[in-house]
């Protein structure tokens, strides 16, 4: 397949935002767009690169890190990168946050030692980590789709291992609900947020390899917002990922129902 359409993906702190595999979501989406003939850019953007460069993005990513790679990354995205960024998502710009990524997009993130790492307020959610004594979320995860509304019902994995509890805000949509581990804090049921065309998630793994059906809705999402039309994406083949995600619901002991 060809076709004229181009996307510029921004990808932010590739060199402290990355630190469980979250870089098979980035290769998830620039494979998937190249094989459909749609030129894609991916675009590093790190504590140096100017704002210029993340405005002029069609769908943003960031990923996992560990606390301390995660605070020196929070002052400069708090104070530079994030006011461009809740501007795009505004806007309807498709972005994906993963872990720590998600939980610098909410209020605060309050570590079980040290102050507060403040977050950009972009969702409505706050992180606490309950102590050193408290139970790790950690392992093979599945949960099935509340929004998109389009990917409703539809069942994702992955892999989750965080200590934070995140809570949302009364008006923020959580993205699934918990089928099989844990989610953003283990009681309320849920996974992830979803604002707009933004979703935040737990989900390591990474998260889009598994579950391709988002990476295509945020291809879609990206190409539509850029072009102002609806678009049909070509069908690829993805009985390898509907294998790889049986594996993990039979360990999970979960009946794959979609």
């Amino acid at each position: 397949m060809t076709n004229d359409y181009k996307l510029t993906i921004a990808w932010l702190y590739p060199d402290l935002m990355s630190t469980y595999g979250d870089r098979g979501n980035i290769i998830c989406l620039q494979k998937r767009c190249q094989w459909r003939g749609i030129d894609v850019k991916i675009k590093p953007i790190t504590l140096e690169t100017q704002n210029s460069q993340l405005s002029g993005c069609n769908l943003i990513f960031m990923g996992g890190a560990q606390d301390r790679q995660q605070k020196l990354a929070a002052n400069d995205f708090l104070n530079n990168k994030a006011p461009v960024v809740k501007q795009m998502i505004e806007n309807y710009i498709p972005a994906l946050f993963v872990c720590a990524a998600y939980q610098q997009i909410g209020h605060f993130y309050r570590p079980f030692q040290g102050q507060d790492i403040i977050g950009a307020s972009i969702f409505d959610l706050s992180t606490i980590h309950p102590g050193d004594q408290a139970k790790r979320l950690i392992g093979n995860v599945a949960a099935r789709l509340i929004y998109p509304d389009v990917l409703s019902g539809t069942v994702i994995v992955g892999f989750e291992n965080h200590g934070g509890r995140t809570s949302l805000g009364n008006k923020l949509k959580p993205l699934a609900k918990i089928i099989g581990g844990f989610g953003n804090n283990g009681q309320d049921g849920f996974e992830g947020a979803f604002y707009k065309n933004a979703i935040g998630s737990y989900f390591h793994g990474p998260l889009l390899p598994k579950n391709p059906q988002i990476a295509d809705w945020l291809i879609k999402s990206a190409l539509e917002v850029k072009y102002a039309k609806n678009i049909t994406l070509a069908f690829l083949d993805d009985s390898l990922a509907q294998l790889a995600r049986q594996k993990i619901l039979d360990r999970l002991k979960i009946i794959y129902e979609r």
